[in-house]
C-alpha cells in the first residue's frame, strides 16, 4: 500500500508548535497499511517537523531555545532580502521531516511522543505531505 497526502495547516502565531499527531494517526489508519513507514515532511523553508512530548511548558522551552540560539534581532545577511532569516537559521536546526515506522496499522510512537509542525515565520497557510509506504 502506498498513500501521499496533504495536510493544509493555518498557524496563528509568529512561532508555534502545532500538534498533528491526530491527523497523521487518521491518514495510517486510511491508508491500511499494517507494516510500514511514515514520512512527514514539508517544503517550507521556514518551518520544520519534530517529535517531542506535548507539554505547554516544554512547548514554550523549545520556542525559548530556538530565539536564544538565533535571535531575531541579529543581522543576518538574508535579511537584505527578507526579514525573515532567522526562520530559515531556526528550520535547518529542526528539520523538515519525520519517519516513523508503522507496526500493526499504528505509528510507533513513544508513551509521550507527538508530532509537531514548527511554524517559524507566521503566521501563514503551510501544508504537510505525509507518504505512507507498505504493506
Amino acid at each position: 500500500m502506498k498513500l501521499d497526502a496533504v495536510m493544509d495547516i493555518q498557524t496563528s502565531s509568529r512561532s508555534e508548535l502545532v500538534d498533528i499527531t491526530d491527523r497523521v494517526r487518521a491518514i495510517v489508519k486510511e491508508s491500511r497499511t499494517e507494516n510500514g513507514l511514515c514520512v512527514i515532511s514539508t517544503r517550507h523553508t521556514t518551518c520544520g517537523i519534530i517529535i517531542n512530548e506535548n507539554e505547554r511548558g516544554l512547548k514554550k522551552d523549545i520556542l525559548g531555545m530556538l530565539e536564544a540560539l538565533i535571535p531575531e534581532d541579529r543581522s543576518y545577511a538574508h535579511n537584505q532580502i527578507d526579514h525573515n532569516a532567522h526562520s530559515h537559521l531556526r528550520a535547518v536546526l529542526l528539520g523538515t521531516s519525520e519517519s516513523i515506522p508503522i507496526e500493526g496499522g499504528h505509528l510507533i510512537l513513544g508513551t509521550w511522543q507527538s508530532i509537531f509542525f514548527v511554524e517559524l515565520d507566521g503566521p501563514r497557510n503551510r501544508t504537510v505531505n505525509v507518504k505512507i509506504i507498505g504493506s
